[in-house]
């Protein structure tokens, strides 16, 4: 941490998306300890005094859950938390040569305040009312931009990068899922929650996008789900063309893809695909869905959302054991329906942590980002110590980069959200579907009607 960023260095840094947490922003100045780098800051909830200081800190549960990895429990400088579990948990579990640690640079509060202000007009309205630069926060989270290719003897060739939030690659088959929330083993999450956030107002329409076709391992499948990714947005799909957004929204929510946006990427992907007019996108579908499914990438975060053995409707009970709190799941339930998460609270403080450690570690896995970047690569570039691949459609061979981005740390004060969103998600779901049947029983209703009038006037 010997560079500190001053407001004078403000300037130098791009607003380039955001998440609920982080705040990233890419580097356009010439500063070589800069150059080819993204940083990430951190919010703060607006209804929040005193930013999110206090939620940096570990907890004594927290250093518990913890206390395999030393690294994590014994820092003193407690506000990496998160940088040193990429490192050191999420890293062994994914492949080093997938994820991107980073390291911590300084900033200044100054540097902050000029950043806010220079970001704030380019953020989505929805962001800002809910979070702000947190200005208490002294340190940024500097790594790698994953949408283009480091300067090397190449050159800066062009390049275009694909961005993608998989979500759940797996239905829940956990034994502890009650018969009352079975539609969840039937059911995407991804298909249910978009259910609620069409309620709620988040997004204005439903994506047809499905994980379970983007964890396949099907070529025809995956190339579907880029493809459904790429007609309906929202906050799962973005496309870089040499690090310029060009496809999907800086902060989520974005609209459908119309035909005025569809034909101004198309125009935008002749730099890169060599296809006849009207097929660069398709192209585009293609040489991604080849490349997911010889990276073989997602094998192996499918493995560790599936650390999630118990579901919520499990672990839940696991997170009271080890919080050692009467358990506020139980009281929820009749004796009859109790009996069945009994097994939990009967079982070992270290088989409880284990628990809730993996399905934290899971819900990191739930929720990341997936970065491909690909340029062309010539006769000449045999050397490159890129992988490549072949796309048959442009005779072309590209050179691809693969990493995981966005592997925060799940805080363990978050468990008991993950389990009251889990209600309502399926809550939501379920009365949306009676309210389509309702509706679809109307309409037949309406139609028989008509016929019977139509007969009795024949």
């Amino acid at each position: 941490m010997e560079l500190t960023l001053r407001e004078e260095d403000a300037a130098n840094w791009v607003y380039r998306g955001e998440g609920a947490v982080n705040l990233v922003l890419a580097y356009n100045g010439s500063n070589p300890s800069f150059v080819g780098k993204v940083m990430r800051i951190r919010k703060a909830p607006k209804n929040s005094k005193h930013g999110l200081k206090s939620n940096i800190t570990v907890t004594a549960h927290e250093l518990l859950l913890w206390k395999d990895v030393n690294e994590l429990v014994s820092s003193s400088e407690k506000d990496i938390i998160d940088q040193l579990y990429v490192e050191h948990v999420m890293m062994p579990l994914l492949g080093s040569k997938y994820v991107d640690a980073g390291v911590h640079v300084l900033v200044s509060r100054k540097f902050l305040e000029s950043i806010e202000k220079i970001v704030i007009s380019q953020r989505p309205v929805w962001r800002v009312d809910a979070a702000q630069i947190d200005k208490q926060c002294d340190f940024g989270l500097l790594m790698s931009d994953h949408s283009v290719f480091p300067h090397d003897s190449q050159g800066s060739k062009p390049c275009i990068s694909v961005e993608i939030k998989p979500k759940w690659g797996f239905l829940p088959q956990s034994k502890f899922v009650s018969e009352g929330n079975a539609i969840k083993t039937r059911v995407t999450r991804f298909e249910m929650h978009q259910a609620l956030k069409l309620h709620q107002g988040t997004i204005s329409e439903l994506s047809q996008y499905n994980p379970l076709d983007l964890f396949s391992g099907s070529k025809e499948r995956i190339r579907k789900a880029i493809k459904d990714l790429f007609i309906t947005p929202q906050n799962n799909f973005r496309v870089f063309l040499n690090g310029v957004l060009i496809l999907g929204g800086l902060g989520g929510g974005t609209r459908k893809t119309d035909s005025h946006m569809a034909e101004a990427f198309e125009e935008r992907l002749k730099s890169v695909i060599e296809a006849d007019k009207g097929h660069c996108t398709e192209n585009l579908f293609t040489l991604v869905a080849e490349t997911m499914h010889k990276s073989r990438v997602l094998d192996q975060l499918l493995e560790v959302q599936k650390l999630d053995n118990f579901d919520i409707e499990g672990a839940i009970h696991a997170y009271y054991n080890v919080i050692s709190q009467p358990c506020m799941a139980c009281r929820e339930l009749n004796e009859e329906q109790a009996k069945r998460y009994k097994s939990f609270h009967s079982a070992s403080l270290d088989e409880s942590l284990r628990i809730v450690k993996n399905y934290l570690i899971a819900a990191t896995a739930k929720d990341c980002s997936l970065m491909i970047c690909f340029r062309q690569r010539t006769k000449e570039d045999s050397s490159s110590i890129y992988n490549n691949i072949y796309l048959e459609s442009t005779k072309q061979t590209f050179d691809f980069k693969v990493y995981f981005i966005d592997l925060d740390l799940k805080r363990l004060n978050k468990m008991e959200e993950y389990y009251e969103l889990d209600k309502k998600i399926v809550s939501c779901y379920e009365q949306s579907m009676n309210m389509d049947h309702q509706e679809r029983n109307e309409v037949i209703n309406k139609m028989d009607q008509e016929v019977t009038n139509v007969q009795g006037t024949s």
